[in-house]
């Protein structure tokens, strides 16, 4: 695995800025819980998806579109949150869900070495 500084920056200033259009959005009191949790799962699938390259190409795709998939999915489940009062125990739960399957996958395809 190698990565890639500028692209691996731009990735996580990119989360950084969906992360505060976040909280800009959200009127209830949970701004700071959707703000940090959106730009922790947004941050972990950009990395993967722009600022690393592993030593198969076929690998470094698969991992590419699994990150683009769970991003889009990350910013469609913190939109929804962003739009609604929600307890602070479901948010966690199924980001926190979300983030270890991502994990959990990516990892699956980076040791079968295709």
């Amino acid at each position: 695995m190698k990565v890639k500084f500028v692209p691996a920056l731009v990735a996580v200033l990119l989360s950084a800025l969906i992360a505060y259009g976040l909280f800009s959005i959200h009127k209830f009191d949970n701004k700071i819980l959707l703000s940090v949790g959106g730009f922790v799962f947004c941050a972990a699938t950009l990395f993967f998806a722009f600022g690393v390259n592993f030593n198969l190409p076929r690998t470094t795709t698969n991992i590419r579109f699994l990150s683009i998939t769970f991003f889009f999915i990350a910013l469609v489940s913190n939109l929804i949150f962003c739009f609604i009062n929600f307890y602070v125990p479901i948010y966690v739960i199924l980001n926190g869900i979300l983030v270890l399957i991502f994990i959990l996958i990516a990892y699956s395809i980076a040791k079968a070495k295709m």
